[in-house]
């Protein structure tokens, strides 16, 4: 007769086995449950974690202390308000730098420039990689640009900041001749390659500084403009006003929660205004800054006066609906539109639209921006092969109907407002 205690240690063995792996399932299931379920209760409360208790979601950044401490009310968006100009600018296509005395705006002479007020000057204006400058000939310049007024910087001055290491040339000529140009970092140049021809599919490579801003999935888009500032919509945070709440997805083509970064803070434009989206802009600063690469890299933000001519070509891109009142996209998208003119556009709107505002579109329908990809870039390949973060995407009427273009906020009009809150709060 067989001997039965080998097969019934070999049972008793496979019966544990069993029991293990029903534990290890239940146990992922209920991993996966709490998940999902501290998620739900995430979309609907805040966790007040000094008094251990949860309070409407509504109730946090409300500017009533509803927590101990006013813990809810202590990581929520704020405003800024400019209250000065930034002493600092690039103007026109040739990127000629000026400087604000006070009172006037002054074109800054070649005379006495140097590399140590090149490299200066651009930590002034933000993201800088590899700064370089150029003489421009006064008689180039456009008309208004020709005859000044001037300024010139004294020797010796190269680490002081630019608006303070010039003085005023009383003549209505710089003595060379000539004026400074500055091209402050690679932002806004790719590696382009040909992808499908008249398609919607877009790779990060061709558009790096397109993100994604996260709260409990995907909600708008933005647009980085230094390692760590990123540009994007006032109207994005109008019920979303928690910081802790906000992730960004950058450096993917497809939509996943890979390549998220932290928020630690959101600043939102003093006069924004809900009812009319005007000023509609609003700045993210990330916890720390993001490796810069060829799937990361900033936009360029636009010297001032950009000339941008009626029908000028632009591109948005963004991760919104396919069609009106249809599917998310799970891909990152771009279109080729055009700049409709403000004439145009304001017969459409009428008053609705702002200076702050521009329309870009195709008038025929079809191609255009919608729900989703708000926040997100509108951008102009410029004469020196960089792109230009002209546009965020702000409002409109349904999504690429006819005669109803998009309304971007005019990034060139808030120029002053974007270097101000990166200069204060860096």
């Amino acid at each position: 007769m067989a001997n039965s205690k080998p097969q019934a240690a070999k049972m008793s063995r496979t019966k544990k086995i069993i029991w293990i792996l029903m534990a290890v399932v239940i146990l992922a299931i209920l991993v996966i449950a709490g998940y999902f379920i501290k998620k739900l209760i995430e979309t609907h409360y805040y966790y007040c974690t000094r008094s251990a208790k949860f309070i409407p979601l509504a109730k946090s950044c409300d500017g009533h202390a509803d927590c101990y401490d006013a813990e809810d009310e202590a990581y929520c968006t704020s405003e800024f308000k400019a209250n000065s100009t930034f002493p600092v600018r690039l103007i026109s296509a040739a990127s000629v730098l000026q400087v604000f005395n006070g009172k006037t705006w002054r074109t800054v002479c070649n005379d006495d420039w140097t590399a140590q007020h090149t490299e200066t000057a651009c930590k002034q204006l933000g993201y800088t990689k590899s700064p370089t400058s150029k003489s421009v000939d006064v008689s180039t310049l456009q008309y208004s640009l020709k005859t000044g007024p001037f300024a010139a910087v004294w020797s010796g001055s190269g680490s002081t900041p630019v608006h303070q290491a010039t003085t005023d040339r009383n003549s209505s000529v710089c003595r060379t001749g000539s004026v400074v140009s500055l091209k402050c970092s690679d932002c806004g140049q790719v590696n382009s390659v040909d992808r499908i021809v008249g398609g919607v599919d877009a790779h990060i490579e061709d558009y790096p500084w397109q993100v994604s801003l996260h709260n409990g999935g995907h909600r708008c888009g933005g647009s980085l403009v230094s390692a760590r500032w990123i540009v994007t919509a006032a109207h994005c945070f109008t019920n979303n006003k928690e910081v802790s709440r906000w992730t960004v997805m950058s450096g993917e083509t497809f939509m996943s929660a890979f390549g998220t970064s932290s928020v630690d803070k959101i600043i939102i434009h003093d006069q924004y205004n809900t009812d009319t989206n005007d000023y509609d802009l609003a700045m993210m600063r990330l916890s720390s800054p993001i490796s810069v690469g060829d799937k990361r890299k900033p936009v360029c933000l636009p010297p001032k006066d950009l000339p941008l001519p009626y029908k000028a070509p632009v591109v948005v891109t963004g991760w919104g609906l396919l069609r009106e009142n249809g599917k998310t996209a799970t891909r990152l998208q771009m279109a080729n539109i055009e700049i409709i003119s403000r004439n145009t556009c304001s017969g459409i709107y009428g008053s609705s639209l702002s200076q702050r505002m521009i329309c870009a579109g195709i008038l025929a329908g079809g191609v255009d921006s919608c729900q989703g990809d708000s926040g997100g870039p509108l951008v102009y390949l410029s004469s020196s092969s960089q792109w230009n973060l002209v546009g965020v995407v702000s409002w409109g009427d349904g999504c690429a109907r006819q005669n109803r273009p998009g309304v971007y906020s005019n990034v060139d009009d808030m120029l002053n407002w974007i270097y101000t809150v990166i200069e204060k709060n860096s």
